[in-house]
């Protein structure tokens, strides 16, 4: 293995133990989101996972079932949409200098 090639598979090691990290990190960090002005309120982690949902009582009548589904909709795909934000705000800082092709890591 050439010079160049053996220092590329350095990186690509050290680029995958800090990935690793970086996942592990994720999943102790959270995102919010809420929608009906504050009546469904969701909280989710770096790995897609809902932690916590919260629904204002007052929203929490058979009349509102429809409306109450379609908040708990728009607040869970907004705090996933912010999931996929951070994941991708420190996957750059992660390979931002290396010019990795799709799919590599």
């Amino acid at each position: 293995m050439d010079g160049g090639m053996g220092k590329m598979m350095k990186q690509l090691q050290k680029v995958q133990a800090q990935m690793t990290q970086m996942q592990e990190e994720l999943a102790k960090r959270t995102v919010q989101s809420s929608s009906g002005g504050g009546a469904v309120r969701v909280e989710a982690n770096g790995h897609k996972e809902l932690v916590s949902v919260q629904i204002d009582p007052e929203v929490l009548s058979e009349d509102n079932r429809e409306m109450l589904a379609d908040l708990v909709l728009a607040a869970v795909n907004e705090a996933l949409k912010r999931v996929d934000e951070m994941v991708a705000a420190e996957m750059q800082k992660l390979t931002g200098g290396l010019n990795l092709p799709p799919g590599l890591l």
